[in-house]
């Protein structure tokens, strides 16, 4: 794409951009950690100022964003629970709330019934072996309602319009061909019991104050190594929503969207072959993705071909060392913020919102034993990891229903213009292309306000330049550093 002059007026609009930038950082070394910081950086008329230009388009907009956040896994919800009520109160509101120095998430996603972070296996229709219950007679919540549903509720009291996505890692055993909870697949005759499984589970949620804005049909369907887990090839996934769920949702009058896949980048064969299953992909919102393999511009791939249907990223574990004197923060925001948005999806969910100092709790073979949380839960206290600075740097500011808009990315051209040095009369042309500009993505809020995310990768390069309309901010950002921009 080729952008505009660096200095050019005619970047100019109706409404000047306001002349104050308010910055929160991140460095490596910790010093600071998103921390605002006390003096704003000043925008200027023309100018060329220090550093690499980020161009910020607001005529050019992109894709909506729902939010970014965590997976409120059972485990997580099962350490809040244990917790004082004034001490679990204080860490919602820190990570929930928008107010003051709190993060503001506003997306969770939930297991249906158990993930391997639990502390064990459990369905909503469990039964004894050999037993049977296709009118889901003894469907119940259960185990949601002594960790995740409680937790949820006071959750929705400091944010109620957060988004909510749930996904299964297995359905009840009596409906898997191997009668188990690890492995196996969906009986070909309980598909129709299953997605009546999906509905009640979105109603009795939806009773409980709960509203399901999106499922998925399986975690990782490809990857039968879990406990609890379940396989699940992209014929099946087409089938159960052609024929079982999509109609078992329309009937129901069930607005909750279905996405499709939810696992890693390498596999866009598996939710293509969905969507262009004419009778499957009417009932299909989007594709959900892991970053465990392949590469984020998958996602772009899948954009182009089925630019009317959504991307959603939907996990990705982020850990570090107990106690480390330093945060890999700037490689993190670049792979998991502006990877994920540049690449078109509403949001960016990372993994475990919560774990205790050993990663617990989690199911036995086969549960995630290094799956550190977003924080740490040592009883009453909690501390704040790496995960937690990586999904505040958008969630504080990038709020529901943001816009993505351009901003200069590596490979764009953009113009030069210069005087002549022998006639200052004449003005000289010269397009560039961009190849060191820092990993960077733009939005512009419902609230009209313009956020610019920045994360400097590099050794060398310490300064750069924000380009807004006509004006010019000169930005000072340490090697390692990240920066959210808002004004």
């Amino acid at each position: 794409m080729l952008m505009a002059c660096y200095t050019c007026a005619s970047l100019a609009q109706e409404n000047p951009v306001p002349l104050a930038i308010e910055a929160w950082v991140t460095t490596p070394d910790r010093a600071k950690l998103f921390e605002k910081q006390p003096e704003k950086l000043l925008f200027s008329e023309g100018g060329r100022g220090r550093g690499l230009p980020i161009i910020i388009d607001d005529s050019h907009s992109m894709q909506t964003i729902d939010g970014f956040g965590f997976a409120l896994t059972g485990g997580s919800a099962e350490l809040m629970m244990k917790m004082t009520p004034d001490a679990r109160s204080k860490l919602i509101r820190e990570l929930f709330s928008a107010e003051a120095n709190d993060i503001g998430i506003s997306y969770i996603r939930l297991s249906i019934g158990a993930s391997d972070l639990n502390s064990f296996v459990f369905s909503y229709n469990d039964l004894k072996e050999g037993e049977t219950d296709f009118n889901l007679e003894k469907f119940n919540l259960g185990q949601d309602k002594k960790d995740v549903i409680p937790v949820m509720k006071e959750i929705l009291k400091i944010n109620p319009g957060i988004k909510i996505m749930a996904s299964p890692w297995s359905p009840p055993t009596w409906m898997k061909t191997n009668g188990k909870v690890k492995a196996g697949s969906l009986k070909p005759e309980c598909f129709q019991v299953y997605s009546l499984y999906f509905v009640r589970y979105i109603q009795e949620m939806k009773r409980e104050g709960i509203t399901i804005d999106v499922v998925t049909l399986q975690n990782e369907p490809l990857n039968a190594n879990n406990t609890p887990s379940m396989r699940m090839s992209a014929s099946e996934q087409a089938d159960f929503i052609k024929n079982h769920m999509g109609p078992a949702f329309a009937k129901a009058g069930i607005k909750t969207r279905i996405v499709v896949f939810d696992h890693n980048l390498d596999r866009p064969d598996y939710p293509l072959s969905i969507l262009n299953d004419p009778d499957a992909t009417k009932y299909v919102d989007g594709s959900g993705f892991h970053h465990y393999g392949g590469d984020m511009s998958a996602m772009t791939l899948i954009h182009n071909l089925f630019p009317d249907k959504n991307l959603y990223f939907t996990e990705q574990m982020v850990t570090e060392r107990p106690g480390t004197t330093t945060i890999d923060i700037a490689s993190q925001v670049k792979r998991l913020i502006i990877g994920t948005m540049t690449n078109w999806s509403r949001n960016s969910i990372l993994w475990n919102f919560a774990a205790d100092p050993l990663n617990d709790p989690h199911t036995d073979d086969g549960g995630c034993s290094m799956c550190q949380g977003a924080v740490t839960i040592d009883g009453n206290n909690y501390t704040k990891n790496i995960a937690y600075y990586v999904i505040a740097h958008a969630s504080k500011f990038v709020t529901s229903g943001s816009v993505r808009i351009y901003s200069t990315q590596k490979g764009d051209m953009s113009v030069s213009l210069t005087t002549d040095e022998e006639r200052r009369e004449i003005v000289r042309v010269a397009a560039l292309e961009n190849n060191e500009v820092l990993p960077n993505v733009a939005f512009r809020t419902p609230e009209g306000k313009t956020v610019l995310i920045v994360a400097n990768d590099t050794y060398n390069i310490s300064s750069f330049r924000i380009q807004h309309r006509s004006r010019t901010a000169s930005v000072r950002l340490t090697p390692g550093s990240v920066g959210t921009y808002i004004w």
